[in-house]
């Protein structure tokens, strides 16, 4: 449930929205995104968070970081770490969860209703403090992919959960052919 008049952030967690966009057969329209929110109240701040590749010359999200950044929404970037594990595959850590929880409770004194995109549980805390700080919290993610990709405890903990399914058609657009991953 949204207010005409409540103050509005968005926390995007890019990989985690990415990837169960990604389980549901469809990409994000940022700007739609933007757009419908915007609709539902005072949208305040907009915030993306990802980890970028340092190394590569061109990293497959690097277009649609920088058409976020002109078009209404806070960047929140920092160098992934890549490494090699113990069955010598290559691999990519960049965990923003730290950011976005620290950005949350900066902002949480400015606004009436943050919006979280992201089903990851340890987001629970972040969530139950925002509560007591008299913030409405709603989460955006999906229970309709095996596994569900919100946990059961962050469910139960916001205010308003909203099903991405149920959000296709306001901010979907169909799946790019050959659309490498755009955020890891």
């Amino acid at each position: 449930m949204f207010y005409k008049d409540e103050r509005l952030a968005l926390f995007i967690d890019g990989s985690n929205l990415y990837a169960a966009a990604k389980t549901l057969g469809f990409d994000i329209d940022y700007k739609l995104l933007r757009h419908e929110f915007m609709r539902r109240g005072k949208l305040l701040r907009a915030f993306y968070y990802t980890a970028l590749l340092e190394n590569d010359e061109y990293s497959p999200i690097r277009p649609l970081v920088d058409w976020l950044n002109y078009n209404g929404f806070t960047m929140v970037t920092k160098p992934a770490k890549e490494y090699t594990d113990s069955m010598g595959r290559r691999k990519v850590k960049g965990n923003m969860d730290i950011e976005l929880a620290v950005d949350a409770m900066e902002l949480a004194p400015h606004v009436d209703h943050i919006v979280i995109f992201s089903g990851d549980g340890d987001f629970r805390p972040l969530v139950e403090s925002l509560q007591r700080q008299g913030v409405r919290v709603s989460c955006v993610s999906t229970i309709r992919s095996q596994p569900p990709m919100i946990s059961d405890d962050l469910r139960r903990q916001v205010d308003n959960f909203i099903e991405l399914e149920d959000l296709r058609d306001v901010i979907g657009r169909p799946p790019r052919e050959n659309d490498g991953p755009r955020d890891d």
